[in-house]
């Protein structure tokens, strides 16, 4: 893969509902068809959170392996599920059991699992009414929890997607490399936040070269970053030009600037842009030799 190309992610739906967007794609055959239009646009890898027919979240096994089965049979995109968002009394192993049990059948099975390398508050704060919306909500990855996950998820042969929210979870990283817990080649993901969330760096150029400044100096390393929450399409020009990838998509923003767009047309316009920095979109394939990945 030439060094110029650019990943797309789709972050396709997270938790979102759809007030905002009725296109955030929910249902197996939904995301399936999602996944083609967002491969046909540009984009290389998928990242979705399995669904119930009404909305709400799904973390069984068997509900993401229908997901999986629906994107494969649509498209070639690297998977790239999620673990959930509680985290208070769940145990590392449980955490992880729903991918354990998609990677007892090759074709379930993805090819990142999602690794957020520290702890950060999640209260939500309304800037108008100047008052957190709650006060004891934590988003929480202790230290020995993250160690299983950097042993335990390359054993399922999958890649860490690690995610850094602001720079204590990128010298957390740079701490597993030198104690040898990670290695690349590997894909970082920054973290911005936006709207009434402020766990994570804004989508500024400030946001951004506070992210870079710590990025840890490995070969090999690839990063990414999105905006969860926000609109990420005003820092896109810098990123690019600072060499970052770029995941996207309407599970963190509605994107109403483009009508009702959906997923695969937020997809194409971040790949015509890239085209015009002199980055081509890379393919499933080419990200698949960049990170050593296997196919499926």
């Amino acid at each position: 893969m030439e060094s110029s190309k650019v990943i797309i992610e789709v972050r396709a739906n997270e938790y979102t509902m759809r007030d905002g967007n009725p296109n955030v794609p929910w249902s197996a055959e939904e995301l399936g068809r999602d996944a083609a239009s967002c491969e046909a646009a540009g984009a290389s890898i998928y990242h979705f959170h399995a669904r119930r027919p009404d909305g709400t979240p799904d973390h069984s096994p068997e509900g993401n392996a229908n997901a999986i089965r629906a994107i494969r049979a649509h498209s070639g995109l690297l998977i790239h599920p999620t673990l959930g968002w509680a985290t208070h009394d769940a145990s590392a192993q449980d955490r992880l059991a729903a991918v354990e049990a998609l990677c007892r059948d090759k074709s379930t099975r993805p090819d990142f699992a999602p690794m957020d390398v520290g702890s950060v508050n999640v209260d939500r704060f309304d800037p108008r009414a100047k008052r957190f919306a709650s006060t004891d909500s934590v988003y929480r990855n202790q230290t020995e929890t993250l160690m299983y996950f950097a042993k335990r998820i390359p054993e399922l042969g999958l890649m860490p997607y690690v995610t850094s929210w602001n720079i204590s979870f990128s010298r957390q990283i740079d701490a597993f490399f030198e104690a040898g817990l990670l290695k690349a080649p590997l894909l970082l993901a920054f973290i911005f936040t936006g709207g009434d969330l402020i766990a994570g760096h804004p989508a500024t150029s400030q946001g951004l070269r506070a992210h870079l400044d710590f990025l840890p100096a490995r070969d090999g390393l690839q990063w990414t970053a999105c905006n969860y929450g926000g609109d990420l399409l005003g820092i896109l020009g810098p990123m690019l030009a600072a060499g970052g990838h770029v995941a996207i998509g309407l599970g963190d923003f509605a994107y109403r600037g483009f009508g009702c767009p959906t997923n695969a047309d937020i997809v194409r316009y971040v790949a015509d842009y890239a085209r015009k920095l002199g980055r081509e979109p890379a393919t499933p394939d080419e990200v698949r030799r960049l990170l050593q990945i296997g196919g499926q």
